[in-house]
């Protein structure tokens, strides 16, 4: 029992005696808890409370009078390349091909030999029209002949009906036969003449079998091959073809474009117009109106316009798209240069009810109230709250204000 009762007493808590003092390693460990805590806590809130830049276009404003042509452009209109001066060459006879010389993309010259037909009917016509020739000459020797021996037998007699030694109807017989003879002689002359002109033809039929280009240009097709028949009638339905190639004189290149009947009265002769190609829109192509050609399409209620390309290029080829506008004239020099900038019209918004635009300065958009000009085909004249230099933003967002920040990566205007 005393054992018992000694173990049970030290197992009692002895609270008279004062608590341990706290350790302070535990205090440090809070401590960076509690700061570790507030950095994530400030982190998230700048990651995610702050405003996200707006992605938008931008453009830059020019003077106006400068940047690229000298005038604005009054209208717009797509159309096509095409040659003036093109012709898909065939031979003027039907025949089998015996050779094509002629690739795509090659240049020829005129006369340039492009094709050869087989000339075994050419030949054979040929040789028949020496033959009569031939024919025609022996015959004017044999009468020739036969008229020197009735001329001098109509002499002889002449002589011996003057002496009495032969009857006159006699002598008027052999004057007869010599003056059938003349008239014999002359034809065959003149058959003479016939068979070498047959000759000429035969030769010239001889020439129908090469196939020669009637002008400078590039070969853009090739339709024929050896062994296949050509005819400019396409004699033998689909079998036959109707021309051995296709021919373009790049020089003659010039742009098609069909211009709505409401906006034709724009459009003037000789008026300039800048043409960019869409395989290169980049590039600036100097023209000029050639002609409005005096009819409509009524299907598309449009008029025709060409117009010639002032620049020669291989880049420049037929039936490319491109896409022109037609300029105001350029001002003379000793004009004023028109005041104010111009900017594309997609960056001119409305404000508060008056124009405005924004300006992107580091990072950030200024709000910009303008004094709004003319309108100048997809661009506008700036006469006030802008200069020259400075980067707008294009199709601004309606709930863009003053101050936003901004993303331009979106990419630039044109």
């Amino acid at each position: 029992m005393n054992a018992s009762a000694e173990l049970l007493k030290e197992l009692r808590i002895d609270r008279s005696k004062a608590p341990p003092p706290p350790s302070r390693k535990g205090l440090w460990i809070t401590l960076v808890v509690l700061v570790v805590l507030a950095l994530l806590a400030a982190i998230a809130w700048w990651m995610l409370g702050r405003a996200k830049p707006v992605p938008v276009r931008t453009a830059t404003a020019v003077a106006m009078g400068s940047g690229g042509s000298q005038s604005a452009s009054v209208l717009d209109a797509t159309g096509y390349v095409v040659a003036r001066r093109i012709a898909t060459v065939s031979a003027q006879i039907t025949g089998r091909v015996e050779e094509v010389m002629i690739e795509e993309g090659q240049h020829v010259d005129e006369g340039q030999v492009l094709a050869r037909l087989d000339p075994i009917n050419a030949d054979a016509e040929q040789r028949l029209a020496r033959s009569q020739m031939a024919s025609a000459q022996s015959q004017v020797q044999n009468v020739q002949a036969q008229l020197t021996q009735a001329q001098a037998e109509a002499g002889r007699l002449q002589s011996l009906v003057k002496q009495q030694l032969v009857s006159r109807s006699q002598y008027e017989q052999q004057v007869a036969t010599r003056d059938a003879l003349r008239a014999q002689l002359e034809t065959a002359r003149r058959n003479v003449q016939v068979a070498r002109d047959q000759l000429k033809i035969s030769d010239i039929g001889k020439d129908y079998t090469v196939v020669r280009a009637p002008f400078s240009g590039v070969i853009t097709a090739k339709a024929a091959q050896p062994g296949e028949i050509v005819s400019p009638l396409s004699a033998g339905g689909g079998f036959t073809r109707t021309g051995i190639g296709t021919i373009v004189d790049m020089d003659s290149l010039e742009v098609e474009v069909d211009v709505g009947e409401a906006y034709i009265g724009r459009v003037q002769p000789k008026m300039p117009v800048e043409a960019t190609l869409n395989a290169y829109p980049d590039w600036k192509i100097p023209a000029e109106v050639i002609a409005v050609i005096p009819t409509a399409d009524r299907g598309k209620a449009t008029v025709k316009v060409r117009i010639a390309l002032k620049v020669k290029d291989p880049r420049i080829v037929p039936e490319m798209g491109v896409n022109v506008s037609f300029l105001e004239a350029a001002p003379k020099q000793q004009d004023a240069t028109p005041p104010g900038v111009r900017v594309p019209a997609a960056a001119v918004t409305e404000r508060d009810g008056a124009p405005a635009a924004f300006v992107v300065n580091a990072g950030k958009v200024e709000q910009r109230t303008l004094k709004a000009g003319a309108t100048l085909a997809n661009d506008r004249q700036i006469l006030g709250g802008l200069q020259a230099g400075e980067t707008v933003v294009l199709d601004p967002p309606p709930t863009l204000k003053d101050g936003d920040a901004v993303d331009t990566t979106a990419g630039a205007g044109t």
